[in-house]
């Protein structure tokens, strides 16, 4: 016999047991969901067959105790005997809620599922395209807004966006800059060192980091650091219903939070880009001084030799306009929340996303073109 929690079992056999071609399960005490629980996993381990179950003696049963006591029945093909009138219609209502249903829908046919599948991306993508374009008219409407009422325009908040995006992050991206200076220099001048030309480190680290990698480390490190707070922070005060309220009392929120935003790492970029590739040289000339006896001030003053003016140009041109992508991907991913807080993530996820894919596309959309124009 076990006790638990109220509720008890005996298994009774042999002569007395009044079962024919088997054993008779006794319960006793209430059979609830909370006390039939302790003694549900001994029940169902019984090995010997079992020919009835008698619920004389259970003086309370609820659902999880009928359904418990009709799965031993079943399994054992036992008869239950000597049940109260509540335990009998709990007991009929769960062997009639039975139901041979799939547990999952059939799946279409590969010639329905593709094209379905492609068609709903198309939907979602032009749905996607039209909602930008007006996120984009907004924001002209709002810069046409700030240009006839300048007093209008909220100088405090593109200070504060302008420190965020720009000086909290010269550490980090400093660090990174150094660090992939240190990389090309290294990594150049050992495949330089097969040629003879290790001296050429100083070209490849000064053009390679004023045109190219500067600029883009930074845009792909903002956008992961700012892109995507803009998208959080909007996001989250979509879900608390702020921007409905700026709304009511009569502010704007494309020109309260968006543009402050928008215009603050387009301006950031080209400082932030400048910044990197001095960094990426700085780090390339350390390097350069450690392995390749090439002393820190002679390589920085080579760089000035070697490099071309347009180079930095090629730079600085780029860096605004990989700044406006990143503003507009985080601060339209952050307008487009809606519903729920995971909502929140999903958005923040696709602003980083998609602001290094444009920013890579541009960016070589850019080489082409810098290329045509001559400066390679």
């Amino acid at each position: 016999m076990q006790m638990r929690s109220g509720a008890e079992y005996i298994v009774e056999n042999g002569p007395d047991s009044g079962a024919e071609g088997g054993e008779r399960l006794v319960f006793s005490g209430p059979l609830l969901v909370s006390t039939i629980g302790a003694i549900d996993q001994d029940v169902r381990t019984l090995d010997g067959p079992l020919g009835s179950i008698d619920l004389t003696d259970v003086d309370e049963i609820d659902t999880v105790g009928a359904w418990t006591v009709l799965s031993i029945s079943r399994e054992h093909d036992a008869e239950i005997i000597g049940a109260n009138d509540r335990a009998s219609r709990l007991i009929d209502a769960v062997s009639s809620a039975k139901s041979d249903a799939e547990l999952e829908p059939k799946r279409a046919p590969i010639f329905e599922r593709v094209p379905s599948a492609v068609g709903k991306q198309l939907s979602d993508w032009f749905s996607g395209l039209l909602n930008f374009l007006s996120f984009l008219g907004a924001l002209i409407v709002a810069v046409g807004s700030v240009i006839r009422h300048p007093h209008r325009f909220r100088m405090k908040a593109l200070i504060r966006q302008m420190e965020l995006v720009g000086v909290s992050s010269l550490g980090i991206i400093g660090l990174m800059s150094f660090l992939i200076g240190i990389v090309i220099s290294q990594q150049g001048a050992v495949q330089l060192a097969q040629f003879g030309a290790e001296a050429l480190t100083v070209n490849l680290t000064g053009r390679i980091s004023l045109r190219e990698l500067g600029v883009l480390m930074t845009a792909i490190m903002v956008a992961g650091r700012s892109g995507s707070a803009f998208a959080a922070q909007i996001g989250t005060m979509k879900l608390t219903e702020e921007v409905d309220a700026m709304r009511t009392i009569g502010i704007s929120p494309m020109e309260a939070l968006v543009l402050p935003r928008i215009l603050a790492a387009t301006f950031m970029m080209p400082l932030l880009g400048a910044y990197a590739a001095g960094m990426a040289i700085v780090g390339g000339a350390f390097i350069a001084d450690l392995t390749l006896g090439i002393p820190f001030f002679t390589f920085l003053s080579r760089i000035q030799e070697v490099v071309p003016t347009y180079d930095l140009w090629v730079g600085l041109l780029k860096a605004p306009v990989f700044g406006l992508i990143v503003g507009l991907a985080g601060c339209y991913q952050g307008m487009q929340v809606k519903d729920n807080s995971e909502q929140v993530g999903k958005r923040t996820t696709a602003a980083v996303v998609q602001a290094i894919f444009m920013v890579i596309v541009l960016d070589a959309f850019f080489a082409v073109f810098f290329t045509e124009l001559g400066w390679a």
